[in-house]
């Protein structure tokens, strides 16, 4: 036997944590995912967005999101750019490691749509619109693995 996603999702139900801080940043990301989600056949109704202060909030809403039963996966959305101090290793590891402590502890998917760059240039290229948008990617992400967990056979828990 042979399981894999599907690039289309009718009736699968998703979660977007979005970070507000850099949201010039995550705006571009969370418009990418939106497009993709819409491409992927999935309804507005069936996309909840969840609004946190920073990167180091998604997992712990990621987690919470994910408890409900209510989602098929979560997305989540952020940006770290690199300043002159330690504070972006800090953030962008606990951010990065919680979100795939959430996903292993609930069984739920989490597509990592978590920019980290050194520049503001190159986090804006990564929002840009387009395919190489990484929110549209971490939707495309969680379309894949919300598809594939639900094909698993009956007994099959995550």
């Amino acid at each position: 036997m042979e399981l894999q996603g599907s690039p289309t999702a009718p009736g699968c139900r998703f979660a977007v944590i979005v970070a507000r801080f850099n949201e010039a940043i995550t705006s571009g990301l969370l418009a990418g995912a939106r497009r993709a989600l819409a491409e992927a056949s999935v309804r507005d109704e069936d996309v909840t967005i969840v609004r946190v202060p920073g990167a180091f909030e998604i997992p712990v809403a990621a987690r919470r999101a994910a408890r409900t039963g209510r989602f098929d996966a979560v997305i989540c959305l952020g940006c770290v750019i690199k300043g002159e101090t330690m504070h972006f290793e800090y953030i962008a590891a606990a951010a990065c490691q919680g979100i795939a402590e959430a996903a292993a502890s609930t069984g739920v998917p989490m597509a990592l749509g978590v920019l980290t760059t050194l520049t503001e240039e190159q986090a804006y290229e990564r929002a840009a619109d387009g395919p190489g948008n990484k929110g549209r990617e971490a939707a495309l992400a969680a379309v894949e693995m919300a598809t594939l967990f639900r094909r698993f056979p009956e007994g099959v828990a995550g």
